[in-house]
């Protein structure tokens, strides 16, 4: 009688105990790594369980990958794959040169490792620069067994060549087993099935992302969860993101002087500038809510025709609202990371937050001291990777997603935006009673595709075309009736929160901020002063409130602003003393003679917004433009007033450049 692996035909089993030999050969590596490299300052077991879980997954989705082109092979030729002398020599030369190359991969690595304290990535490339190389050889041959490593490499490889080709063999002189058609799809099938799995290796919504690793602010830890061929991968394929050091000193001077960066040092480009506690401002809450896909021009505020912002336009009347803000970029995690990191994303591939080697930065909101901090999403905070952009950064920042919350999925974007804010309300209150100060960073999800609403607290009800001034709606710039119930469902859950904070007892001792990730997709509009959707802006153009009765009087701010404004203003309002290293400015400062927003449109052209002019630099050609937004916002007048133009081109460098240089250039 068979035991049942032998009833498997062999070329399943073939494939199954080649990934499973890969995948024991990565863990080897792994607990090299381990007994002889790790250091670490966290000792808690379970943290350290959970980095070598994460670890052993990154390990299987490698091993399988590497199987795929060896797999499909197989499953092609079938019989042929043991019986064809060609068949075997494309399998000895596969293997053959996966781990030779893996093996000189890891031992790199490890010396890598060993060296800096940190992965390999692909700026090892720099050690091979001209000039260097003889002096990097030397070094590692002087500080490395560099004979006996190499004696001992060669041996390993060759057991590991000699064990391939044993293996083969064995697998050769087994007889094939005599299959029907349903019998062999049903085997092809399930070999898929477990490599999708063991490739998604992660039981949540998102598949396994490198953030994940990132759980903790512990360098050991985080390298322990690592792969380090995956994360070499993924800092390989964002290598185009880079900077230009002389190019940031060249324009230093004017990005310096616009932050009043003091003393100010081309030399070691220094950012930072301190400010101190105000001990007379009460230390209040802080709730920053991210309002998804909200565009200024969609709004009650902006005179859209709809009207479809009661709540927001309340809280504007008595708060205060920043007519002319704008967000770095068009998408929702280049905003989380600029808002954050007080950076613009501008990273050309990849959003920042996916960025191994740009997530790790020096954030205003890690400077909270004596406040809890939380953020909180109804979805998978492994979206994006912005995980990694708050747990890498914040110290003790409490993180509520998917799975924390009571209610049930709404649908992708997780739990709906009003059992949000109803648990988020409880997690606020209970701070409150304690009289704990915290700090939440809270991101709405529902106005936006697939455009869920709920009956809210059995009060909210979408509208339909019968119910709705067509006429207007066509002005308005909405595309659809579902989009616009959206927005309104968006605008009853910031009154509910409203509601919430006031029946909880936080509200006259919170300061709310309200702001957009970017706009939504429109149609044409002509209502806004200037003609924004012509110009292109209004995709960054989004509202700014901040609403807080007790220390803030009502006024319609026309300065420009910028997201990356937003931490530095919030600590300024609550007295908390701070090091502000990145290019964010306090919007309330009145000392500040000028504010300006750098931001990108999708149309890759850099501009700087101000109250008088647009000043534009197109990134592929290099050409500059400039317009007057209190006159003619269409015509481009920058050759009739060129100082201005050269004043606003040489900030304008000056942001781009400091952006690039300070993602790299900001960490802990």
């Amino acid at each position: 009688m068979k035991f049942p692996w032998f009833r498997i035909p062999r070329y399943a089993r073939y494939i199954l105990v080649q990934a499973a030999l890969l995948l024991i050969f990565l863990i080897l590596f792994r607990l090299v790594f381990y007994y002889f490299f790790f250091q670490s300052t966290i000792h808690d077991g379970n943290v350290v369980s959970r980095a070598w879980s994460l670890g052993a997954r990154f390990d299987m989705r490698l091993a399988l990958i590497i199987m795929i082109p060896i797999s499909f092979l197989v499953l092609t030729t079938h019989k042929h794959f043991f019986n064809r002398s060609l068949w075997k020599w494309v399998n000895y030369i596969y293997f053959s040169l996966t781990y030779i190359l893996l093996t000189f991969f890891y031992v790199i690595d490890l010396g890598h490792y060993s060296y800096l304290g940190i992965r390999i990535d692909p700026s090892i490339t720099r050690f091979l620069a001209s000039g260097e190389k003889m002096t990097n050889a030397r070094m590692v041959w002087e500080s490395y067994p560099v004979l006996k490593g190499g004696l001992g490499i060669i041996i390993f490889i060759t057991l590991i060549i000699w064990g391939q080709v044993r293996l083969y063999k064995y697998f050769q002189k087994q007889p094939p087993l005599s299959l029907g058609k349903g019998r062999k799809v049903t085997y092809v099938a399930a070999l898929v099935i477990i490599f999708a799995a063991g490739i998604y290796a992660n039981w949540a919504y998102f598949p396994l992302r490198w953030s994940q690793a990132m759980f903790t602010r512990d360098n050991g830890i985080t390298s322990l969860a690592l792969n380090p061929v995956l994360y070499f991968v993924n800092n390989f394929s964002v290598s185009d993101d880079t900077f230009d050091e002389k190019a940031t000193r060249k324009y230093y001077p004017y990005i310096a002087d616009y932050l009043k960066v003091d003393p100010r040092d081309a030399g070691s480009l220094n950012f930072s500038r301190k400010v101190p506690a105000d001990s007379s401002k009460p230390r209040q809450n802080v709730i920053i809510v991210m309002c998804e896909s909200l565009g200024a021009s969609m709004t009650s505020m902006y005179g859209n025709p709809m009207q479809a912002t009661p709540n927001l336009q309340r809280l504007a009347d008595n708060g205060l609202i920043f007519k002319n803000f704008y967000v770095p970029a068009m998408s929702t995690a280049r905003s989380v990371f600029g808002i954050t990191t007080g950076l613009p994303d501008i990273t050309k591939n990849k959003t920042a937050s996916r960025h191994p080697k740009i997530v790790d930065q020096r954030v205003i909101m890690d400077q909270f001291n004596g406040y809890e901090k939380y953020y909180l999403l109804g979805g998978n905070t492994n979206w994006a990777n912005i995980r990694a952009v708050f747990s890498n950064n914040v110290a003790g920042v409490k993180i509520f997603e998917e799975g924390y919350f009571k209610a049930p999925k709404a649908d992708v974007w997780g739990v709906s935006d009003f059992d949000l804010i109803t648990e988020a309300s409880d997690i606020f209150k209970s701070a409150n009673d304690r009289k704990q100060p915290f700090i939440a960073f809270l991101q709405t999800a529902d106005n936006h595709e697939p455009y869920t609403t709920t009956k809210g607290r059995g009060d909210f009800k979408d509208l339909d075309e019968s119910e709705i001034d067509m006429k207007q709606f066509k002005q308005s710039g909405f595309l659809s009736v579902a989009q616009f119930n959206a927005l309104r469902y968006l605008d009853y859950n910031i009154g509910y929160l409203m509601d919430l904070a006031k029946r909880g007892g936080y509200l006259d001792n919170t300061i709310f901020v309200f702001f957009g990730d970017h706009s939504a997709r429109l149609n044409p509009y002509s209502f806004m002063p200037v003609p924004e959707y012509k110009i292109g802006v209004f995709e960054t153009h989004v509202p700014l409130i901040i609403y807080n009765p007790a220390t803030l009087k009502p006024a319609v701010k026309h300065e420009a602003g910028s997201l990356l404004d937003v931490y530095p203003t919030v600590a300024g309002l609550t007295g908390m003393g701070y090091t502000n290293y990145t290019l964010g400015t306090d919007l309330l400062d009145t000392t500040r003679a000028e504010h300006y927003a750098f931001t990108v449109y999708p149309t890759d052209k850099m501009a700087l917004v101000g109250n008088k002019y647009l000043f534009e630099i197109n990134r592929k050609t290099g050409q500059p433009a400039m317009f007057d937004l209190t006159k003619d916002p269409l015509r481009n007048v920058i050759s009739e007033h060129p100082d201005s133009a050269r004043y606003l081109e040489n900030l304008t460098r000056g942001f781009y450049e400091s952006a690039r240089y300070l993602m790299f250039n900001n960490k802990k």
